[in-house]
């Protein structure tokens, strides 16, 4: 992909990750279920960038997410929080009008130790 931005930016020992969409990379579509698919996505597609730069959700200390519904606010929360035991920082809010026609995006700040 062409995109004009990186995954992941690293400042110090900060990693900012660009914002991630429920996109399955392989087919480059979104998958099919609603927000919580698309959440479970989302955040395995986080992963996969913290895994290419040898850190792991744990590590994840900030996250701003962004839903094309609010009223997906606790059906997204309840995938949300199997990946993030350690409750990292958090900012939640509804937009109109996602890329791609995605219900969430999520953009994370890690700390590599």
């Amino acid at each position: 992909m062409n995109a004009p931005f990186s995954d992941a930016v690293q400042v110090g020992n900060l990693f900012f990750l660009s914002g991630q969409v429920g996109m399955d990379h392989a087919t480059r579509t979104l998958v099919e279920g609603g927000i919580k698919a698309e959440t479970k996505q989302t955040l395995e597609n986080i992963k996969a960038v913290l895994q290419h730069h040898n850190m792991e959700m744990k590590d994840v200390v900030k996250c701003t997410v962004i839903l094309a519904d609010i009223e997906d606010f606790s059906l997204f929360n309840e995938v949300y929080k199997t990946y993030f035991p350690q409750k990292p920082a958090r900012t939640t809010f509804a937009a109109k009008g996602l890329a791609v026609g995605a219900k969430i995006e999520i953009e994370c700040v890690a700390v590599k130790n």
